[in-house]
């Protein structure tokens, strides 16, 4: 089959786009795949990329994972295992797992970050969000997952120092602020572990779900794990490029308690009884994811060339002080943020 080249889909080398174009020849047939059609779907802050082509009587999605830098192995596994829990995640059609090729179904073109931003559809989409999210927890078994323990939650909190204290802001700490910040470590990490520990999509999150039927439509999910209960409730509530007001947050945090208590997803005693300690548990949760991403939207726009990412810092500092001003605690991050912008912590007040 002739392979017509697409000038909107520059490849990295010739032998990559030579090796895709072998691939892709040998599974043409079988989806009646139309070469020439292939564009580009999106790309994430990772180094995959994803191609949208027409096939047969619909289109499908070609992911690109150039190993060694990605592995599509993770994602082939999470993937058998969301559609086994009776949820909707993409099909993996075909596979080239030497050179990072996977043949996907096409979830469609509508993401809820894009769906949520009009008032008339976000409850109802974030209560399917809710109810998917309990059910993942339920049927997905955590012990088929690498486990999301100490050792990891520590490597994401250091990429905040790392990244966005010394990189993105020159800032050194001395030896007061390196002990407050290893305290601050401890508990925060303390607290996770202490949660009962379920399947984690560890990016349950409105730009990862799709709109579609039946909904919603899973993506990125290669790096789940067995972790703490309130990780993906945190990431889907207190998104990265989409906020709600603490009011609505409650609102909607509330409603995955309640399912989760009636479905039987392990609370543990004490959270499944009061709710006010699950909502100091999410909250002190959210406040280590989103360490996590302020570093790593900082190592985004340092390493990898990719500076928009660091637009969105300031909705972290909003999460970040609220929270710390909430726990004593907590108090001493107000200390180590203040100095990397005033200004932006100060706009914690006015959000």
């Amino acid at each position: 089959m002739p392979f017509t080249p697409d000038p909107a889909v520059p490849w990295p080398s010739a032998e990559r786009r030579t090796a895709f174009e072998r691939w892709l020849q040998h599974i043409a047939p079988a989806h009646g795949l139309q070469p020439h059609t292939l564009a580009p779907a999106s790309a994430d802050a990772s180094f995959r990329r994803y191609l949208r082509l027409a096939g047969r009587g619909r289109s499908f999605i070609v992911m690109d994972a150039p190993p060694p830098l990605e592995r599509t192995e993770p994602f082939v596994h999470v993937a058998g295992l969301i559609r086994a829990a009776g949820l909707h995640a993409p099909a993996v059609l075909e596979s080239d797992t030497e050179h990072g090729f996977l043949l996907l179904d096409d979830l469609g073109h509508e993401l809820y970050l894009d769906a949520l931003r009009d008032p008339q559809r976000a409850d109802a989409l974030m209560r399917q969000a809710l109810q998917a999210l309990v059910q993942f927890q339920l049927r997905v078994p955590a012990a088929a997952l690498p486990p999301f323990d100490d050792a990891a939650l520590r490597r994401e909190l250091a990429l905040f120092p790392e990244w966005c204290v010394q990189r993105e802001f020159g800032v050194e700490w001395g030896a007061a602020e390196q002990s407050a910040w290893d305290g601050l470590c401890n508990t925060l990490v303390s607290s996770a572990l202490a949660q009962p520990q379920v399947a984690v999509h560890r990016d349950w999150m409105p730009r990862n779900l799709m709109v579609c039927e039946p909904n919603p439509g899973i993506l990125d999910f290669q790096d789940a794990g067995r972790g703490p209960i309130t990780y993906d409730l945190a990431s889907l509530l207190r998104d990265a490029f989409l906020s709600w007001s603490e009011e609505q947050e409650i609102d909607w945090a509330v409603r995955w308690w309640d399912q989760a208590r009636r479905a039987g997803v392990p609370l543990g005693e004490l959270m499944a009884q009061d709710f006010g300690e699950f909502w100091r548990a999410l909250e002190w949760m959210g406040l280590q994811r989103h360490l996590k991403v302020m570093g790593i939207f900082c190592r985004l726009k340092h390493r990898d060339g990719k500076p928009r990412y660091t637009e969105d810092l300031p909705r972290f500092f909003r999460y970040a002080t609220r929270v710390a001003m909430r726990y004593g605690p907590l108090q001493p991050l107000l200390g180590l943020l203040e100095p990397l912008s005033g200004q932006r912590v100060e706009a914690a007040f006015t959000f």
